[in-house]
């Protein structure tokens, strides 16, 4: 049961992903409501998580985690905000939201960066710093690109994301949770 399940929820999310890549830009703006709830509800618990753990963490990184949290709850807050007022064409709020995550990744990878750099005596520090790198480039070219370029950004960001999820979950669910044999359950 948890192997059909795992592997049909893998197959669900590589037709939504290969559907958000056909159709980038409707992609694009189907996500972006979600996307708003997203950034505010992270911006809030990255608040509440970093307040709870100051006194574990060094103070500029408190700091530099609730910059982020707090870049979070702005382009959350913002991109609801201009949908509901529908002052803007549907398609320069999309534009708007795929710079906003420009900015968010941008400052995103920079403090994740700092973060692994300077807890290079923990092990598996290398992943974080990979992880800052990547994120800082995607930022960097988000916000590098042309207005009309930005449409399609959120669609294709969220149509590979869930390819990939969904072919992680096909290999690995196959692999995690071996199928059960019907005949030795009978025997039982």
């Amino acid at each position: 049961m948890l192997r059909s399940f795992t592997i049909a929820e893998g197959v669900l999310l590589v037709v939504l992903g290969a559907l958000a890549l056909l159709s980038p830009v409707i992609a694009s703006f189907a996500v972006a409501i979600l996307v708003g709830v997203a950034f505010l509800v992270g911006g809030i618990v990255g608040w509440i998580n970093n307040l709870t753990r100051r006194r574990q963490l060094q103070p500029w990184l408190v700091v530099a985690r609730l910059v982020v949290s707090t870049l979070f709850l702005l382009a959350g807050a913002s991109m609801l905000h201009s949908f509901a007022g529908g002052g803007l064409p549907v398609l320069a709020q999309v534009a708007a939201l795929s710079l906003a995550i420009g900015v968010v990744f941008l400052v995103e990878g920079l403090v994740a960066v700092v973060t692994a750099v300077s807890h290079r005596q923990i092990s598996g520090w290398i992943w974080g710093l990979l992880n800052g790198l990547a994120t800082l480039v995607l930022g960097v070219l988000i916000l590098t690109m042309q207005p009309l370029a930005l449409l399609p950004v959120l669609g294709i960001l969220v149509g590979v994301s869930f390819v990939f999820s969904g072919v992680d979950l096909i290999v690995f669910g196959s692999r995690l949770h071996p199928s059960i044999d019907v005949s030795s359950l009978r025997q039982s």
